[in-house]
C-alpha cells in the first residue's frame, strides 16, 4: 500500500519545509527611535511585511552577494548598502543584519549614541504628530522573537553615549528658513550615521594606504630592487581597489543629488504623517452625502498619491536632505582627491623609474658598442699575427749568421709588433671618434 499524504512521507515533507523556513530566518539587530537595541530573528517574508520592501531590495543586504554601493528610497523604508554598512531604515527604527565584525559594533554604538542624543527632541516631534506622550513605537508589526543575552549586550552598549564624542560627525540639527533650528527626522539621522561610517571607513583605509605608499615609493626611487618593486605593485593594486569603492559611493551620492524625486522618496516621516492625516480626515462625519462622496474621492486620490510615492500636488522640502548629502559628498570627494594625488605620485614614480632604467640601458648599449669595436680592432691585429704565422719564406724569417744580423732581426720583430699594436689603437680611436660625432656614443 502507498503511504498517504499524512503518513511518513507527508511528515517528512513538513519537516523539510520547517527546516527550510528556519534556515531562511536570520538575526537582525533592531535600533528603534528610543535607542535601545535588541536582537530579533525573522525570515525574509516577515521583514518584507514589516518594511514593505520587495525581495530584490533585501538581496542587496545579503553579505554573500556582491552589490555596488546603493541607497534606495522606497515607500516605507530606505535601503542602505555602503561598504560594510547594510541597513534598512524606517520612520521609527533601523534593521541591521547582525554581524560579529568589530566595525559593525562600532557602527551600532555610533547609531545608538546619535539616536539617544536626540531622543528627547524626537519624542517631542512624534508626540505632536501622533499624539503619543511616551516612547515612540514602530508603526509596523513587530517581529516574533529575540535573544535575551544579546539584548542585554546591546542595551549595555547604549550606555556609552556619555563617553563618545561627536566632534567629527555632522550636525543633527538643520537650519530652518526663519533662522531657528529643526531636528532632522529619525530616518535622516540614521542615514547620516550610515554615511558617516562609510566615509570614515574609506578615509581610514586611504590614510593607512598613504602612510605605507609614500615611504615605499621614495625607497624605490633611491634603490630599485625586486622587493621594493613588489611592495609598490601591491600598493598600486590596493590603490585601484580603494579608488573604485570610493568612486562608487561618490557616484551614488551624486545620483541622489541629481534626482529630486529619489530624495523626496526618503521623507518617510512626512509620508507617514500625511497618510495618517488623510486617515483622520476620513473619519470625520459629514451630513451632506454629496460632500461625503467628494471627501472620499479626495481621500482616495491622496492615499493613491502617497502609496505611489508620486507626491502629486505636494512636494516636500528636500533642502535638509540635500544639505546632508552634499556634506558627505564633499567629504567622499576629498577622499577621492587624496587617492587621485596618490595615483599621480605613483605614476610619476613609475615614469622616473622608467627613465632611470632607460638611462642604464643606454649606458649598457654604449658599453656594448665600445666592446664590440675593441673586439673588431683586436681581430684585425690577430689577422696580422695570423699572416705572419704562415709557413712562407720571407727575409724576416731568415736565420741570422752573425751578431749584426741578430740585432737587425730583433729590431724588425719589435717594429712589426709595435706597429701592429699602434695600428689597432689608432683604428679604435678613429672608430670612437666617429661614433661620438655621429651621435651613437655620448
Amino acid at each position: 500500500m502507498r503511504p498517504s499524504a499524512a503518513g511518513p512521507g507527508g511528515g517528512g515533507g513538513r519537516r523539510k519545509a520547517a527546516v527550510a523556513a528556519a534556515a531562511a530566518s536570520r538575526e537582525w539587530l533592531v535600533v528603534p527611535a528610543s535607542g535601545r537595541a535588541r536582537v530579533e530573528e525573522a525570515g525574509k517574508h516577515a521583514v518584507m511585511a514589516r518594511t514593505g520592501l520587495p525581495a530584490r531590495d533585501l538581496r542587496v543586504l545579503d553579505p554573500l552577494l556582491s552589490y555596488p554601493s546603493t541607497i534606495l528610497g522606497r515607500e516605507r523604508a530606505i535601503v542602505v548598502n555602503l561598504e560594510r554598512v547594510k541597513a534598512v531604515i524606517t520612520a521609527a527604527e533601523v534593521l541591521l543584519p547582525n554581524s560579529k565584525d568589530p566595525d559593525f559594533a562600532r557602527f551600532v554604538r555610533d547609531l545608538q549614541a546619535r539616536v539617544l542624543a536626540s531622543s528627547s527632541d524626537q519624542a517631542a516631534e512624534f508626540t505632536d504628530m501622533e499624539g503619543e506622550s511616551s516612547a515612540v513605537t514602530s508603526p509596523f508589526p513587530a517581529l516574533t522573537s529575540f535573544k535575551g543575552n544579546e539584548l542585554e549586550m546591546a542595551n549595555k552598549s547604549a550606555n556609552v553615549v556619555g563617553e563618545m564624542t561627536h566632534s567629527s560627525s555632522m550636525p543633527t540639527l538643520a537650519a530652518a528658513k526663519d533662522g531657528s533650528t529643526k531636528v532632522l527626522p529619525f530616518e535622516f539621522r540614521a542615514l547620516e550615521v550610515c554615511l558617516e561610517s562609510a566615509c570614515r571607513c574609506l578615509e581610514e583605509e586611504t590614510s593607512t594606504l598613504e602612510k605605507e605608499a609614500y615611504p615605499a615609493l621614495d625607497e624605490l626611487t633611491s634603490k630599485i630592487s625586486t622587493l621594493n618593486l613588489e611592495r609598490v605593485r601591491q600598493i598600486k593594486s590596493r590603490l585601484v581597489a580603494i579608488s573604485g569603492r570610493v568612486q562608487k559611493v561618490r557616484d551614488e551620492l551624486e545620483h541622489l543629488l541629481d534626482d529630486e524625486m529619489d530624495m523626496a522618496e526618503m521623507y518617510l516621516t512626512e509620508k507617514l504623517t500625511r497618510q495618517e492625516m488623510s486617515e483622520t480626515s476620513s473619519r470625520v462625519e459629514v451630513d451632506d452625502p454629496s460632500q461625503l462622496e467628494d471627501d472620499r474621492d479626495e481621500e482616495y486620490r491622496s492615499e493613491a498619491d502617497v502609496s505611489n510615492g508620486s507626491f502629486i500636488g505636494y512636494k516636500p522640502n528636500i533642502e535638509e536632505l540635500e544639505m546632508l548629502l552634499e556634506a558627505y559628498f564633499v567629504q567622499i570627494d576629498g577622499t577621492l582627491n587624496k587617492l587621485s594625488h596618490l595615483r599621480e605620485y605613483v605614476d610619476d614614480t613609475e615614469d622616473y623609474i622608467n627613465i632611470m632604467l632607460d638611462d642604464k640601458q643606454n649606458q649598457l648599449l654604449q658599453m656594448g658598442v665600445m666592446l664590440s669595436t675593441a673586439t673588431v680592432v683586436i681581430t684585425a691585429g690577430v689577422a696580422v699575427v695570423g699572416i705572419f704565422g704562415m709557413n712562407i719564406g720571407i727575409s724576416l724569417y731568415a736565420d741570422p749568421t752573425n751578431d749584426e744580423e741578430k740585432r737587425a732581426s730583433n729590431m724588425k720583430f719589435w717594429e712589426t709588433t709595435l706597429g701592429t699594436i699602434a695600428g689597432c689603437m689608432i683604428l679604435y680611436i678613429v672608430a670612437m671618434g666617429w661614433g661620438k660625432r655621429s651621435g651613437l656614443l655620448q
